[in-house]
C-alpha cells in the first residue's frame, strides 16, 4: 500500500467526494487507454495495454490437448499472471509470488465463471475439435510490466484484445480412425479461424472509498479502500464474474448498485476498447 500524510489522505477522500479526483478525473473516469497487438509474434494472439502508468501484456497460445471426463464437450482454458520485479517496489520478492496468484485466480473467475462453465466469458465448447477426444487447450499468459493501479481490469483488456488478435489453426481429422481410438489431427500452419470474442468481457473494477466508489483507482486512492469488487461485464450485459478484496462487508443492496454501476461503466469501457483494437490492428497491418 502507498504511504500518505494526513493531508494527503484527506484530499483524495474529499476530492472523491466531490467526483474531482487528483488527477482532475471523475469518480467514473478512466484514465487514457492504449492497446497494441500482435507485440509477442510465437503466440497465436498478444496484446499490451495501458491504462496511464499501468502497462501490462497478455498473450494467448493454443495447443491440442484432451477433454476431461467431466466436461467432454469443452475445451480448457487457463490463465496465468506473472509480475515483474520492476514493476513495483513491493513486487519483490514474496511479494510479486502473491499478487500474480491473486490476480491468476480472480481473472479465472471473472472470464470462466464457476466450475460448471455456466456464464463464461470464453466459449468453452468452441475449442472442442472432436467431442470427448481432442480439444484445444488455450493457455493466457499475462505479465505485469509496470503498476500503476487497477491492475485486474487493466489485464482483462489486455486479455480481450490478444483474443481479437489470436488465430485458431484449422485442423484436419483423420476420417480412419476407430470410433475407440484417439483420432490423428493435421494442423494447418497456413489457415486460421478467428477467434471469436463476442462473448469476452471486459472487468470493471468499483473501489470504495467513503461512501463514493470509482473506477481505475490509482495507487494512491487503492491505499483508502474499504473494499473493491470487481464485475466482468460483456457486450450483451451478461455478468460473467465477480470478484470482491478488502476487508470490508458490503450490504446486498451496495453490491447490486454497484453491479449495475458497473454494467453502465463497462458499456463506455467496451466501445473505447474496441476503438483501440481497431486502431491497434491497423497500425500492425501496415508494418
Amino acid at each position: 500500500m502507498t504511504a500518505l500524510s494526513l493531508g494527503e489522505r484527506l484530499f483524495i477522500q474529499g476530492g472523491i467526494a466531490q467526483d474531482l479526483r487528483a488527477d482532475g478525473r471523475g469518480r467514473l473516469d478512466y484514465r487514457t487507454l492504449y492497446v497494441e497487438t500482435g507485440v509477442i509474434p510465437q503466440a497465436n494472439g498478444s496484446a499490451r495495454v495501458r491504462f496511464g502508468g499501468t502497462d501490462v501484456i497478455a498473450s494467448a497460445k493454443a495447443e491440442i490437448g484432451r477433454p476431461t471426463l467431466l466436461q467432454p464437450d469443452k475445451g480448457k482454458v487457463s490463465t496465468h499472471v506473472d509480475c515483474s520485479s520492476t514493476a513495483a517496489p513491493m513486487f519483490e520478492g514474496r511479494g510479486g509470488e502473491e499478487l500474480s496468484s491473486e490476480l491468476s485466480i480472480a481473472l479465472q473467475r471473472c472470464l470462466l465463471g464457476g466450475k460448471s462453465g455456466a456464464g463464461a466469458g470464453i466459449d468453452l465448447s468452441s475449442l472442442i475439435i472432436v467431442e470427448g477426444k481432442v480439444c484445444w487447450d488455450l493457455y493466457i499468459e499475462c505479465l505485469v510490466v509496470s503498476s500503476d493501479g487497477n491492475l485486474l481490469d487493466a489485464l482483462g483488456a489486455a486479455i480481450k484484445a490478444a483474443l481479437s488478435n489470436t488465430g485458431i489453426p484449422r485442423v484436419q481429422v483423420a476420417a480412419d480412425a476407430a470410433s475407440e481410438e484417439q483420432p490423428e489431427v493435421d494442423i494447418s500452419d497456413e489457415e486460421f479461424l478467428q477467434f471469436d470474442t463476442s462473448s469476452v468481457p471486459v472487468i470493471v473494477t468499483l473501489t470504495k472509498v467513503g461512501r463514493h466508489y470509482i473506477v481505475d483507482a490509482t495507487p494512491e486512492e487503492e491505499s483508502q479502500m474499504s473494499s473493491a469488487v470487481s464485475v466482468s461485464v460483456n457486450r450483451k450485459g451478461h455478468i460473467c464474474g465477480l470478484t470482491k478484496r478488502g476487508g470490508a462487508g458490503l450490504d446486498p443492496s451496495v453490491i447490486l448498485d454497484m453491479i449495475s454501476v458497473a454494467k453502465h461503466v463497462s458499456e463506455q469501457l467496451l466501445t473505447k476498447l474496441d476503438s483501440e483494437i481497431s486502431a491497434a490492428e491497423s497500425r500492425e497491418e501496415d508494418k
